[in-house]
């Protein structure tokens, strides 16, 4: 390999793993989401807990919303497992809505099951 070649690659690398990278850290992020809160109210289907992200897939008139949780550490610190609600079960999500209104998806601040709270994100929750 050639002494320029040698000095390429470093950048090549770099630039490469700011490619691959893009689009993961725009989809983590809030910027995809509404600024405004919006309550959803609906049945789980499914729930996920694998990375990079928990998830709920809630059913409310028929339709599939996906409910981004917060990141796994985040999750779990709000009480809420893989076990703790099964599909079947009535969820109220508390969260901010994707800006494009023909995806259904939305990224929970809480989640109430049972009467009871999860707050993936409490600095995040509007009261009024």
């Amino acid at each position: 390999m050639t002494t320029l070649n040698r000095r390429r690659l470093p950048l090549a690398l770099a630039a490469l793993g700011v490619a691959l990278a893009g689009p993961a850290l725009a989809h983590h992020g809030w910027s995809w989401a509404e600024d405004a809160q919006t309550t959803l109210q609906g049945t789980i289907r499914q729930i996920s807990m694998a990375p990079p992200h928990p998830m709920l897939m809630v059913e409310l008139e028929g339709k599939l919303w996906q409910v981004d949780l917060g990141n796994p550490n985040q999750t779990e610190r709000s009480g809420f497992r893989g076990d703790t609600a099964k599909p079947g079960e009535a969820v109220t999500v508390l969260g901010n809505r994707h800006r494009d209104r023909s995806k259904l998806q939305i990224k929970a601040v809480r989640l109430t099951i049972a009467g009871k709270n999860y707050d993936m994100y409490p600095e995040r929750i509007r009261t009024n």
